[in-house]
């Protein structure tokens, strides 16, 4: 049997799994690593920890499979998006790398849009306008506050690209995770030389550019001995985890949409075309099927605002799940389930760590309006569960808005192992909401990946032979009519308290 290895680099863990040739799952394993945070709205990590946490996870994978490394025959690699890896000369990493959640960048953003000839014309060079967590503000941001650091760096990668050339000793990015550098001109699929050059960012500090199956280097043999696995193993340049969980749950045509509920909540569309949002409320990314494109809404907070209200608040259910070895989240959705729809006029906005799609407002703030002396626990932890799907939600009524016929959602992460929360989705969505056979999403979309360049075999083909529908919920009408008058309430929130969190943004930072 010939497997492949797909490693998916999240902020959390390095998450590595076995697929056969078949398209089968023969064994995963993770191993997490912490998450820095020098200051309020900053986030980092080393990326030394990456590597090593790599490594271990390779290894104890290959064990816990009884699998040989000559058996694994090509590597692919997810990761998080837009982190910047600043190296020296000697590709020796300059600082800790800055993340996609990392906040600190507004005024660079600002700089940029004025840098390259405002919103519009950045837009048009890059089919995106300037986010926080992009890359490219991270450049700048670099260059003003620590020029030493500056000075030093000579190349700079993607999280997963610097794993990659762990592995393989050659610098390469592909274009679906350079679509998020800010600095990629994404129709084209090539560095943006305008936006480069009016930003004054060395052009020989980017990398050259690949499809996301094509191989971009060989296993050396210091590493394939560190690892177990076999020298001169093709290594495919893979993508961002975006763009691998959706080839990991078959989302490489027209008519299909993913959700993705992880930390994050992303709305992704396929595009066989080259399309972008004129107001940049969407993203327009390369995809990373070759030659195709795709949009998509991020919400920063999704899981992340489930797993906050975990942390913080459900004590009893942590301690239950704990005595009978169960998910804690097991606990808390049927707790929201006990709850009435509407949570008894009870509303979630779930903007924790600012937001992105369709309020790109690093100043957004998350709370609870409607509360009353009836509100108790179920109706708190279903408004969370609410509030995160209504914002979610909002990118799908811009990717509606732009035209494309959706025929059914396909949800992933771990808040799609929850039937009720699948159901409020369709519900609150309005479509047929699809669970699939692949559940590792983006490290499956790794190994998808690997298997194309290694087999010279369309992703989209080896997606149609692999992947099979699981269940299939439909929206109940009923219950969809409900939230409809809820999610009209859910849109003012946000226009409406905007300046009242910016106020208090401003008096925590003053």
């Amino acid at each position: 049997m010939t497997y492949f290895l797909g490693i998916d680099l999240g902020t959390s863990a390095v998450k590595c799994i076995l697929v056969d040739d078949q398209g089968k799952v023969k064994a995963s394993h993770s191993e997490e690593y912490p998450l820095l945070q020098p200051e309020p709205g900053w986030a980092e990590q080393h990326p030394e920890d990456w590597w090593k946490g790599t490594v271990a996870s390779v290894v104890a994978l290959l064990a816990k499979a009884s699998v040989a490394g000559d058996e694994v025959a090509g590597i692919g690699l997810s990761g998080q998006m837009h982190g910047s890896v600043f190296l020296d000369s000697e590709l020796q990493v300059v600082r800790p790398a800055l993340l996609w959640c990392d906040q600190r960048t507004a005024a660079e953003c600002d700089f940029i849009e004025q840098a390259v000839g405002g919103q519009a014309e950045l837009g048009r060079l890059t089919g995106n306008k300037a986010l926080t967590g992009f890359t490219a503000p991270k450049v700048i941001w670099l260059r003003n506050h620590e020029p030493e650091h500056y000075r030093q760096t000579q190349h700079l990668l993607l999280p997963k690209d610097y794993v990659r050339l762990q592995l393989t000793g050659a610098l390469g990015m592909d274009v679906a995770d350079a679509s998020g550098t800010l600095l990629l001109d994404v129709a084209e699929r090539k560095w943006s030389e305008d936006v480069v050059n009016r930003l004054d960012i060395p052009m020989e500090w980017l990398p050259p550019l690949f499809e996301s199956n094509e191989v971009a280097g060989y296993l050396l043999a210091e590493i394939a001995q560190l690892t177990g696995l076999k020298t001169g193993t093709p290594v495919v340049a893979g993508g961002g985890d975006q763009a691998c969980g959706a080839v990991g749950v078959g989302v490489v045509r027209e008519g299909i949409a993913s959700v993705a509920l992880g930390t994050s909540g992303v709305v992704f569309v396929h595009d066989d075309s080259y399309q972008m949002d004129p107001a940049c409320r969407l993203h327009s990314f390369c995809h990373g099927v070759p030659g195709k494109w795709h949009r998509m809404g991020v919400m920063l907070a999704a899981g992340g605002s489930f797993q906050w209200w975990k942390n913080h608040f459900a004590f009893e259910e942590l301690q239950q799940a704990e005595a009978e070895g169960r998910d804690v989240y097991e606990f808390l959705t049927a707790l929201a389930e006990s709850a009435p729809l509407g949570s008894e006029g009870l509303l979630f906005m779930p903007y924790l760590t600012g937001e992105r799609t369709p309020h790109p407002d690093p100043k957004a703030r998350g709370g609870f309006i409607g509360l009353n002396l009836r509100h108790g626990k179920a109706h708190l932890t279903r408004a969370v569960l609410e509030g995160i799907t209504f914002g979610l939600r909002d990118s799908m009524e811009l990717i509606k808005a732009s035209g494309i016929e959706i025929k059914e959602l396909r949800v992933s992460g771990g808040g799609a192992r929850s039937l009720f929360w699948r159901q409020m989705i369709a519900d609150i969505f309005g479509y047929p909401v699809i669970t699939v056979n692949s559940t590792d999403g983006p490290a499956y979309g790794a190994a998808v990946m690997a298997a194309s360049g290694v087999l010279q075999q369309e992703i989209s083909d080896l997606c149609e032979r692999w992947i099979e529908t699981v269940e299939r919920v439909d929206p109940n009408p009923q219950r969809q009519a409900q939230y409809e008058k809820y999610y009209e309430v859910y849109q003012t929130l946000y226009p409406t308290l905007k300046n009242t969190m910016h106020q208090l943004n401003d008096l925590v930072s003053s």
